[in-house]
């Protein structure tokens, strides 16, 4: 209600009879309110009035100007701590919840990352957020909704905070060339058709360089970090989601062309050499361009082509 007043005071009788309490109970829910860092101004005659809101995750912020049709609109689940966002949405999308279904949290106690590494997920900094897809892709195309993921991220970034980002292959963004955010999609398969799609993101907000591990302090960085102030986390998600709604629409109408064309914009990969790690060894060569499947095509120095989906990308520099 203070935030629905825009600013403007509403009146301790007021609030209590809307509610159904007592003035006393409305005072005792300001204290709270302000225990969780929100700036609350009070008056005698004149009631309440919400100066500021605390970067405190919740989904009616998030709601609050949320310019979407799905994402975030119906199930929306959000944790002060979980395990992994990712983790629980697929066990949501086993259970039948439907597309646009999200998951969001506070803190990750076992985030995850690409190829079963660990991701730095500290409470109270970050933005931790998994979605329940239902698209009509072939289960070799599952690399689109990576390239759509960090398109979404990259996007939102530059919308809230003015900064500049970059994708990096195939499921980082980058500011001024440390790692500021990654994503990780699995997929469900039933009788070789795809059932579901988790795709989830994790973006370093606020986060400081103490509270990532110390082998991570050089490679990465956040928003706040590079701004130099601290940046609302809600608004973070709200136009990750916002994003994400849009360049799914593409995805799910059998349309990659334009999430595709957006990443390599976002990437500037095409035409550079790269050298690629992958379970069966580095390969190496000149980015040719993405194929339909969202793979990466590489052609070595013999003219032959090899399409990743994946792998650790070393710096080909001399």
């Amino acid at each position: 209600m203070l935030r629905e007043a825009g600013g403007n005071w509403r009146s301790g009788e007021e609030l209590s009879r809307l509610l159904g309490v007592s003035r006393a109970a409305v005072a005792k829910h300001v204290r709270a309110l302000r225990a969780e860092g929100h700036q609350i101004e009070a008056m005698t005659r004149r009631g309440y009035r919400l100066l500021a809101e605390a970067d405190v995750l919740t989904v009616a912020a998030v709601r609050q100007g949320l310019r979407t049709v799905c994402f975030g609109r119906g199930d929306f689940v959000l944790h002060g701590s979980t395990d992994s966002t990712n983790r629980e949405a697929a066990l949501l999308a086993l259970g039948g919840a439907p597309e646009g279904t999200v998951v969001a949290a506070s803190e990750q106690t076992a985030g995850r990352g690409r190829a079963g590494r660990a991701w730095a997920s500290p409470a109270g900094v970050g933005v931790y957020v998994s979605l329940v897809l239902r698209p009509r892709l072939a289960p070799q195309a599952a690399p689109l909704v990576t390239l759509m993921t960090a398109v979404a991220v990259a996007e939102a970034v530059a919308e809230v905070t003015g900064l500049a980002p970059r994708a990096k292959w195939p499921n980082d963004v980058l500011v001024h060339g440390r790692k500021v955010s990654g994503n990780l999609t699995e997929v469900a398969l039933v009788a070789d058709t795809v059932s579901h799609v988790v795709t989830g993101a994790g973006i370093n907000v606020n986060t400081r360089a103490g509270d990532l591990p110390e082998d991570l302090r050089e490679k990465a960085t956040s928003l706040a970090a590079e701004l130099g102030r601290p940046v609302s986390r809600v608004d973070v998600l709200r136009a990750f989601l916002e994003r994400a709604e849009h360049w799914y629409a593409a995805l799910r109408e059998g349309d990659p062309g334009p999430v595709i064309a957006r990443w390599k914009e976002l990437s500037a990969i095409v035409g550079t050499p790269l050298r690629v790690g992958t379970p069966h060894g580095v390969v190496e060569g000149l980015v040719a361009d993405v194929d339909p499947d969202g793979l990466l095509r590489l052609v070595d120095a013999q003219g032959h082509e090899h399409r990743l989906h994946a792998g650790d990308v070393i710096d080909s520099r001399p």
